[in-house]
């Protein structure tokens, strides 16, 4: 498998782990398996209800019937989050500036934000409409509120992951702080992405980002080390965690426990959104490592085929499957 299919799986694959996600958003654990309890079935399917295959659909698959990719919360069917939105303003500016602008990726993000999008967190929301300039605004919001270490920044850096990936562990980690620090203030949140970007690089080369997180922690701040060893040590599991899943670390720390404990792409994001909380973050941070360890093959076509991101604020495009796979080969290239 070669760089730029695991490059696409990323970046297809974290998108439909956001869309999948969406509908059960703050909702209890278990919920998505409860719903749907066979893989690729109808809502409240048992063992042997489905066929094993149909022509032309991947195993599973039913013509006309709900599979998991069900849409509700406000969401379409198929429809990606402002998990997403933002990661493909962050990507079209990177190629666009052909390298990283900051004031450029900052005001994308100001448009988006203007231009009434479903949904955005409120911190995100408060930095980019508070009047301040592009290297002052997350910082003014942490002195105020002194609470910035939600998982925004992490959520939309698989793009910034991939394009950045090709220049080694040091700069894509250098990278994606000063890209988190855009929208949060806290240092939690600068060495969570760090991490997950480093990750995503080994991933892409072909590694086990799993056996690679010793080297990733050597390269975290040594005040965030220690609460990063906790939640992506191989013993701990979500259960464990002392703050929900809508905080950077173990928002993390979940989508490594859903790779780290299942087999293959569709089995990671199952897990990740049957934890609960924020199901369409948590699988969006598993989709886009799952998806570059199996590769863009590994995501079921049932799940690809409605997906698309709406992007308010670009004069009002929506990307589907052709447009996200030719971002992802631009991004590794």
């Amino acid at each position: 498998m070669n760089r730029t299919h695991r490059a696409i799986g990323a970046v297809v694959g974290s998108a439909v782990g956001d869309a999948l996600g969406a509908p059960f958003e703050f909702g209890p654990a278990g919920a998505f398996s409860a719903r749907f309890p066979v893989p690729g079935g109808v809502p409240g399917s048992a063992p042997g209800d489905v066929p094993d295959s149909v022509p032309g659909n991947t195993p599973g698959d039913v013509p006309g019937k709900e599979n998991e990719m069900c849409g509700g919360g406000g969401w379409d069917v198929g429809e990606a989050t402002d998990d997403t939105q933002m990661a493909l303003h962050l990507a079209e500016s990177l190629l666009e500036r052909e390298g990283l602008d900051l004031p450029d990726v900052f005001a994308r993000f100001q448009r988006w934000a203007a231009s009434d999008p479903k949904d955005i967190g409120l911190q995100t929301e408060d930095v980019l409409t508070n009047g301040m300039p592009w290297d002052r605004a997350a910082a003014t919001h942490f002195q105020i509120n002194h609470r910035a270490a939600g998982n925004g920044s992490l959520m939309r850096a698989t793009t910034s992951a991939v394009y950045f990936a090709r220049h080694g562990q040091t700069a894509t980690m250098d990278a994606a702080r000063r890209i988190a620090a855009l929208t949060h203030g806290d240092p939690a949140a600068w060495e969570g992405t760090a991490i997950f970007h480093d990750l995503l690089r080994v991933a892409l080369e072909g590694g086990d980002p799993v056996a690679a997180l010793p080297d990733s922690l050597a390269l975290v701040d040594p005040d965030q080390r220690e609460r990063y060893s906790v939640v992506l040590a191989s013993h701990w599991h979500p259960d464990d965690a002392t703050e929900p899943n809508g905080a950077v670390w173990p928002c993390l720390g979940s989508a490594l426990w859903a790779l780290r404990t299942t087999s293959g792409y569709a089995d990671a994001v199952r897990a990740a959104i049957d934890l609960g909380g924020d199901t369409d973050t948590v699988a969006a941070v598993t989709g886009g490592l799952a998806g570059a360890v199996y590769g863009a093959d590994a995501i079921p076509v049932r799940w690809t085929e409605p997906l698309h991101v709406p992007l308010p604020g670009a004069g009002e495009r929506v990307l589907r499957l052709p447009e996200l796979v030719d971002l992802a080969q631009r991004l590794v290239r």
